[in-house]
């Protein structure tokens, strides 16, 4: 289809499909109904699985706002794709995705009753989705994010972000929060429990002696391990992550 078709759905039903699904080394018959009667469903559509920017962002960060969302009313997030299954559930395990519902849209009709089905021919893709995202309330489009129509594949609106923002401007977003560690250090086993302790969820590190003072020493300033950023900011070593949580 030409991409100046690509329209809003909102205030209309989401196409009624039959998604061929594979759970358990068995096959398995998911309808519109299933995944959208009754339920509250944030849904983002991407062009493939294992590409750079779904890969690295897109699934991602969706996956890691599904706590705020669901805390905001949403029953689901499902990530369609115009994949088979077997592409869809192999990519699921390579990613962060266990808060995502992984809906292979494997012949497109979804997506093209969505209006949203695109000739990435040029490519080598065939026939692909738009990228774009939808909150969908018991199997009608409320809102939808359509990336502009530019060449390539542009990532303005449909992200994570923009669509909590739209349910809820205040929505609170878990803090992201990582540990620059090395192996055996009882300061980093102490900070990584306060952190467990007080209930942040974060990413750890490991750096071997080759590179930790450099690395440190160019994001901190410090050459000791830990050093712990919340939020993009430098917190520092466990003392100091100790007085942050006191305060």
């Amino acid at each position: 289809m030409n991409m100046t078709q690509l329209t809003h759905r909102e205030g209309q039903r989401v196409p009624n499909v039959t998604f061929r699904v594979r759970e358990n080394n068995e096959w398995k018959d998911v309808t519109t109904d299933d995944l959208f009667k009754g339920k509250t469903v944030v849904l983002f559509s991407l062009p493939g699985a294992f590409t750079p920017t779904c890969s690295s962002t897109h699934l991602p960060r969706y996956n890691e706002l599904a706590p705020a969302f669901a805390k905001n009313g949403v029953d689901a997030i499902l990530c369609v794709s115009v994949n088979d299954t077997f592409v869809m559930n192999e990519w699921a395990k390579d990613q962060e995705a266990g808060n995502i519902v992984m809906v292979p849209d494997g012949n497109g009709e979804f997506t093209d009753g969505m209006g949203m089905l695109v000739d990435k021919t040029d490519l080598g893709f065939g026939k692909r989705s738009w990228r774009y995202s939808m909150l969908v309330k018991d199997g009608v489009v409320e809102k939808m994010f359509i990336e502009p129509q530019e060449p390539g594949d542009p990532f303005k609106v449909s992200d994570a972000d923009t669509m909590l923002d739209y349910i809820n401007p205040n929505a609170k977003k878990p803090d992201q929060v990582v540990v620059f560690s090395k192996v055996g250090c009882s300061f980093c086993a102490r900070a990584k429990r306060l952190l467990e302790e007080n209930g942040y969820v974060y990413a750890d590190v490991p750096l071997d002696n080759k590179i930790r003072g450099k690395v440190l020493g160019a994001v901190s300033g410090e050459m000791t391990a830990p050093q712990i950023f919340i939020n993009g900011r430098l917190i520092g070593n466990a003392e100091a992550l100790e007085k942050f949580l006191a305060a």
